[in-house]
C-alpha cells in the first residue's frame, strides 16, 4: 500500500523545506536540527500527562548517566521498562523522546527509566552499550524504590535504542540478570554491509531515514572492526536462546524494515517468544508520529497493547 497520506505530508514538508541532510552536517548540527523538529515544534498539549517525572543522576561505568524517571498514576508495584532513545547513536536526548517515555509509562502502566547514554562520536562503541546496560542494572538494584515489581524489568528502545535494547537483552541473560519482555521499536540490527536486506535500497531515499543517514551514523559510532561484534550487530549473535520476550515492530517503507524482521525471525528460531508487527504505510520514527498520523498512533497503541500483556 502507499504511504499513509498524513505521513506523506510530513515527508514532502521536509523535501521541500531545504533543509540539508543529517548525512551533510556536523554532529552538533544534526543534533540541533533534531532538537528543532521534535522538541521546539512539538505542541506541549500532545503530551501523555502522567503522575510524576523525576530527573536524576545514576552511577555509570564513565560518570554519572542522566535519566529521567516517569511513574503513573497507580497503587502498587508496576512493570519498569528501562527505555534507550533512538537517533543513530549521534543525536537524541532526554528531551527529543520525552513523548515516547511518557507513552510507554501511561499504556504500559510502568514506571519508565529513560537513559540519556553517551553519544558518538565523543564516545564511540561500545560507551553507550555500556551506560545502557549499567543504567538496567541500576534498575534492577533499586526496583523497590522506583516502585517496581521485580519480576517484570523489560527494556525498550526505537531505532538505535532498539539496537541497544536487543543488545542489552543479550547481556542481561549472559549476566544472569531476568528480563520479562523487550520491545525494539524499528530496531537497527546489522551494520555489515548486507546486500540480503532489500528494504535498504528499496527504502533507501525519501522516506526520512536515509541510507547516506545510517552510513553517518555507522561511521560516527562504530570502527571497522566493531561491525561484526553482537552488542553491535546483534542479528549475527550466535546464540539467542532464553532472551526475553519480544515485541518488534517495523515499518513498511523502513530501510531497517527486514533486518528487524529477520531478527524476529532469529528470535523465534531459538525458541523467543516474539509478536512481530509491519505496519503498513508507515516509515521510520512512525512511533513519534502519533499526533499527526492516526495511523501511526494506531501502531503505537498496538506496539505498546503487545508489550503490556508480555508484562502483565
Amino acid at each position: 500500500m502507499p504511504v499513509d497520506p498524513q505521513i506523506a505530508a510530513i515527508l514532502e514538508l521536509l523535501a521541500t523545506s531545504g533543509a540539508p541532510s543529517l548525512a551533510s552536517g556536523s554532529p552538533e548540527q544534526a543534533r540541533a536540527a533534531f532538537r528543532f523538529t521534535t522538541v521546539d515544534m512539538r505542541d506541549p498539549a500532545t503530551l501523555v500527562d502522567v503522575a510524576s517525572i523525576d530527573n536524576q543522576q545514576i552511577p555509570g561505568p564513565a560518570g554519572s548517566i542522566p535519566v529521567r524517571i516517569y511513574r503513573p498514576a497507580a497503587d502498587g508495584a508496576v512493570p519498569t521498562v528501562v527505555f534507550f532513545h533512538g537517533g543513530g547513536f549521534v543525536i537524541g536526548d532526554l528531551d527529543t523522546h520525552d513523548d515516547h517515555g511518557r507513552l510507554l509509562c501511561r499504556d504500559i502502566n510502568a514506571v519508565v527509566v529513560s537513559v540519556d547514554y553517551r553519544l558518538a562520536p565523543e564516545h564511540k562503541f561500545p560507551a553507550g552499550f555500556e551506560d545502557c546496560y549499567a543504567a538496567t542494572r541500576w534498575a534492577a538494584d533499586n526496583i523497590d524504590a522506583l516502585g517496581g515489581d521485580p519480576g517484570r524489568l523489560a527494556v525498550a528502545g526505537d531505532s538505535a535504542g532498539g539496537n541497544l535494547a536487543a543488545a542489552v537483552a543479550l547481556a542481561a541473560r549472559d549476566q544472569g540478570l531476568p528480563l520479562a519482555a523487550q520491545l525494539l521499536i524499528y530496531p537497527g540490527v546489522d551494520f555489515t554491509d548486507d546486500d540480503t536486506h532489500a528494504s535498504r535500497i528499496d527504502n533507501a531515499e525519501g522516506y526520512f531515514l536515509t541510507a547516506d543517514d545510517m552510513v553517518w551514523f555507522r561511521e560516527h559510532y562504530l570502527t571497522d572492526d566493531d561491525v561484526h561484534d553482537p552488542r553491535a550487530s546483534v542479528l549475527h549473535a550466535e546464540d539467542l536462546s532464553g532472551v526475553a520476550p519480544a515485541v518488534i515492530g517495523v515499518g513498511e517503507f523502513d530501510p531497517l524494515r527486514d533486518e528487524g524482521e529477520a531478527y524476529a525471525k532469529k528470535l523465534s528460531g531459538a525458541g523467543v517468544e516474539v509478536l512481530l508487527h509491519r505496519f503498513d504505510g508507515m516509515v521510520h520514527g512512525f512511533y513519534g508520529m502519533g499526533p499527526l498520523s492516526t495511523k501511526a498512533a494506531e501502531a503505537v497503541t498496538a506496539l505498546n497493547s503487545d508489550f503490556r500483556r508480555l508484562l502483565t
